[in-house]
């Protein structure tokens, strides 16, 4: 790998190493990060319409319909009709429900496997970095 002091690019490679040890952990359960992420997140929120849903991950709707439809042909969530024909709104489906519940498990071993990499001053560090580049506009 060649060596660089772009931001961008040293963020981009950390990323995807990262995304790689939770992938690995949730692979047994058939889902990516990106995929338990997004059943989080319709969790926590109960039946979300897509935009806010989309406003919540900080994705744009079009990034998130695509992996909605992914998620809906496995049968984990439902969409169903919001407060006008202009609005959907997503749920878990039972099987979206236990898959998350499954997920759980491997997510909080990955979770604390990188925590441990990282030790407990560099975790915390990272984490506030992390807030500040989340409110770069």
């Amino acid at each position: 790998m060649l060596m660089t002091h772009c931001l961008c690019t040293k963020l981009r490679r950390a990323t995807r190493s990262v995304s790689r040890l939770y992938d690995d952990a949730l692979r047994d359960i058939g889902l990516n990060v990106a995929q338990y992420s997004l059943l989080s997140h319709l969790q926590r929120l109960d039946q979300p319409s897509i935009s806010v849903l989309a406003v919540a991950m900080g994705l744009d709707r079009s990034t998130l319909g695509r992996n909605l439809k992914v998620l809906q042909a496995e049968g984990l969530i439902v969409l169903g009709e919001g407060e006008d024909h202009r609005s959907r709104l997503v749920q878990l489906s039972a099987a979206g429900r236990e898959r998350i519940a499954l997920a759980l498990v491997a997510w909080k071993k990955a979770q604390a496997d990188l925590a441990q990499r990282l030790g407990e001053g560099k975790r915390e560090a990272l984490l506030m970095l992390l807030d500040d580049l989340e409110s770069i506009d």
